[in-house]
């Protein structure tokens, strides 16, 4: 059983739109502005974010660095290049191409030859064959390109 509105109230919501207690809203009437959405709130990295970006830029920059340091490496020298020992260490004269015009040039690459030469001897030997005035024999090995370096002094 449903008791009658009270005497003086309208059976009805008021106008202005807001819900008398019980009763549910007015639908939203056509072209009436609904309010504005609010930001959403700028979410902020996580410290294992910035931590795995950080990472991957030191992995791509020691990649670049490998790549750039090794393109004037002994393995990349051809006959006529001019060379540049970086270390006075016999067992490993650090050798590097540089440009015969450089003040740095000290060797010229006589003759390249593939395989590798465990002694002096057989790498003189080869380097007689290949070079009758070379100089310094230079051999390098492991790096999967095992290669022989005929050199002489270079003179400006």
């Amino acid at each position: 059983m449903t008791t009658p509105p009270p005497q003086g109230q309208a059976p009805y919501p008021p106008q202005d739109g807001v819900p008398q207690q019980g009763q549910a809203p007015y639908p939203p009437q056509p072209g009436a502005p609904y309010a504005a959405v609010p930001p959403q709130p700028k979410r902020k990295m996580s410290f294992r974010m910035i931590r795995f970006i950080i990472v991957i830029l030191i992995a791509i920059g020691g990649a670049i660095y490998g790549f750039i340091s090794s393109q004037d490496d002994a393995n990349t020298a051809k006959v006529g290049d001019c060379m540049h020992r970086g270390s006075t260490n016999d067992t490993d004269p650090d050798l590097e191409v540089v440009d015969c015009k450089s003040t740095k040039a000290q060797y010229v690459v006589l003759a390249k030859v593939k395989g590798e030469y465990k002694t002096e001897a057989t790498a003189s030997a080869k380097c007689e064959a290949a070079a009758k005035d070379f100089q310094y024999t230079y051999t390098e090995t492991g790096d999967g390109s095992d290669f022989l370096l005929c050199l002489k002094d270079y003179k400006k």
